[in-house]
């Protein structure tokens, strides 16, 4: 499984493709499923693969507004993951049925602190 088109990931080389290639977990969401709350702790980058999920905030208990539908397979939700405080900014629940890809937080944060420049390109792509 690769996530190479991912915009997160554009521009690595080989070596580090297969790095993260080796630590992704496949992973389905039912339609109306969460994936996670908002304010939770950060613990996984979500890569979309096929469906769409829906980002939420929460503006008063049990009262979700959308705020955003994403459905490209060119996109990732969750990169709160990488960034301090390590929480996620948005709630995302499954819209329709979709297949996602779990890249949990830690890889990518080691694999970073062992190549900087690895790491320079992830943090950058997004900005």
């Amino acid at each position: 499984m690769t996530v190479a088109s991912r915009y997160l990931f554009r521009g690595l080389l080989a070596e580090q493709m297969d790095a993260i290639d080796s630590i992704c977990i496949p992973r389905t969401l039912a339609s109306g499923q969460w994936l996670f709350p908002k304010a939770e702790q950060a613990r996984n980058i979500y890569p979309l693969e096929e469906g769409a999920i829906e980002l939420l905030v929460p503006v008063e208990p049990d009262i979700e507004v959308p705020v955003a539908l994403i459905r490209s397979c060119n996109d990732c939700v969750g990169i709160g993951a990488l960034l301090e405080p390590y929480t996620y900014t948005l709630s995302a629940r499954g819209k329709e049925p979709s297949r996602l890809i779990a890249i949990a937080s830690g890889g990518p944060q080691a694999l970073f602190k062992s190549d900087p420049a690895f790491g320079y390109a992830v943090m950058t792509n997004p900005a």
